[in-house]
């Protein structure tokens, strides 16, 4: 009778011994929040060099890790918010067009969180689809993070002791630019990139656009404010990225820098020393597994994306060779049909694949009313107006950079001898990727509306019949008795 009473306190004491620590290992896990902008290029912030007043986000950089180099697979909203959640490149998971949605039966990072134990959350704007493959804790106040409930989350967690990953996705600054306080940025002060023409309503919405970036950091600053409210910011990692570049020409809905380069800071304490710049290259399909590992996990192998905790830690200053981007305009806003474009950068140089180059470049910022007044500079005498506006929508096949003396990739050295051999070797690298990816280029482009929300569940033919319809639709009349009205 005492030898069992013996075994049974023994066994008692092993229970509650690994009890304890599975508790202590769940009270080690880190708490994760992704702090994301909306239509933000990275340079325009202020750590970045930027004219946009940033000091909660320039603050954390010097708490942490700032990325130099950090890239998306896609300068849309919904393709690049798959690409985050799901670690996937946007064709390989179905989300490549705008409005689109991942094949049924993908996993996103809550599939591979939730079983460790965390609560998995996404405050703001969506734009991802379907909600089987994206089973978030949903909140949002219009379409930007909901304080009140991050609050109650990270209230909750804090007493349950529960991990925590939070994905706090803004809308700012997303046009209309109409949040921000714009007479800290008088227009006739604004300093313009060099790749838009100089006009009045191109000063003014820059204007508001900065102002809108500042009003960005307010959320930020929000958030931490928050964490430290909880007395969780020293078991938090904290990474904040601006998204693709904004709405005027050359950034979003192009495979530009601009388009596709995204700010990253991350601050993990303990983990990541402060002050830190990292010129390793990183994508935002790294996000996900990085997530895993931070949290103890192995990454799937199914993932498209590498962890990048080894350069977080210190360990390497190296992460990837290639980075990759895809612009479909299929479907889009006043899109081209059937543009196509695909681009691959090494640690040097950009090369871009016009697939469907003799097809001019339209989207949403051709019919802005600053893109307008471009082209009425242009047709006004303005020469470097005429050049910009030409260069946005047309052209050539193939378009190569040289990043490192040229970061804002404004001259084309594609078909110079001189970097022939750089040249070829991205070609081939750029269609070995894209047949890894099941990436048929134009035939992929026009199968894009397959992709995309309104069409799902249609047939083929029908969703084809559907969209030609509409472009027909939407064409351009011709107006009848013109020379009669104008005599």
């Amino acid at each position: 009778m005492q030898l069992h009473i013996l075994r049974y306190a023994l066994l008692s004491l092993a229970l509650l011994g690994g009890i304890e620590s599975r508790m202590l290992k769940a009270a080690d896990k880190p708490n994760i929040v992704f702090i994301i902008a909306d239509d933000c290029t990275y340079r325009d912030i202020g750590c970045y060099g930027g004219q946009a007043h940033t000091p909660n986000i320039d603050a954390l950089a010097g708490q942490g890790m700032k990325f130099t180099r950090c890239f998306q697979a896609a300068p849309m909203c919904s393709p690049t918010r798959h690409n985050i959640y799901t670690g996937l490149y946007p064709v390989k998971s179905g989300a490549y067009p705008n409005h689109t949605f991942a094949i049924d039966g993908t996993k996103s990072i809550v599939h591979y969180l939730k079983p460790m134990g965390y609560r998995v959350a996404l405050s703001g704007k969506t734009h991802i689809g379907p909600k089987e493959v994206f089973p978030f804790e949903y909140s949002a106040e219009g379409n930007n993070p909901d304080m009140d409930k991050i609050d109650e989350l990270l209230s909750e967690c804090s007493q349950s002791k529960t991990p925590f990953c939070l994905f706090a996705c803004s809308n700012e600054p997303h046009s209309p630019w109409n949040k921000g306080d714009a007479s800290q940025y008088p227009p006739e002060k604004v300093v313009l990139p060099p790749y838009l023409a100089d006009t009045p309503v191109v000063r003014e919405n820059f204007s508001r656009y900065l102002a809108e970036i500042t009003y960005y950091d307010g959320q930020v600053g929000q958030i931490l404010g928050l964490l430290d409210k909880h007395g969780v910011t020293d078991n938090t990692m904290v990474v904040v990225v601006s998204e693709q570049g904004n709405s005027f020409p050359f950034a979003k809905w192009t495979c530009y820098g601009n388009g596709l380069q995204s700010a990253m800071i991350v601050r993990w304490p303990g983990k990541v020393a402060p002050g830190v710049v990292s010129d390793a290259m990183v994508e935002y399909v790294d996000v996900t597994p990085t997530f895993v590992e931070a949290a103890g996990g192995s990454p799937s192998e199914l993932l498209d994306g590498r962890s990048f905790v080894p350069v977080l830690t210190g360990n390497t200053n190296k992460h990837k060779s290639y980075v990759y981007g895809i612009m479909t305009t299929r479907g889009i806003i006043n899109g081209s049909d059937e543009f196509a474009i695909r681009t691959i950068r090494d640690d040097r140089y950009r090369l871009i694949w016009n697939l469907n180059h003799e097809t001019e470049f339209t989207n949403a910022c051709t019919s802005a009313d600053y893109f307008r007044s471009m082209v009425q500079a242009a047709e006004a005498g303005d020469a470097t107006a005429k050049d910009l506006v030409h260069k946005y929508q047309f052209r050539p096949e193939y378009e190569l950079f040289d990043c490192e003396a040229d970061p804002l990739e404004m001259k084309n050295i594609a078909g110079d001898p001189a970097h022939a051999d750089i040249e070829s070797k991205l070609k081939t690298e750029l269609n070995r990727w894209m047949q890894s990816q099941g990436d048929n280029g134009i035939e992929t482009e026009r199968d894009a509306i397959l992709h995309q929300g309104k069409y799902k569940g249609m047939t083929r033919d029908k969703a084809f019949e559907t969209y030609e319809s509409g472009i027909r639709r939407s064409a351009p009349k011709k107006k009848k008795n013109a020379k009669r009205k104008n005599a």
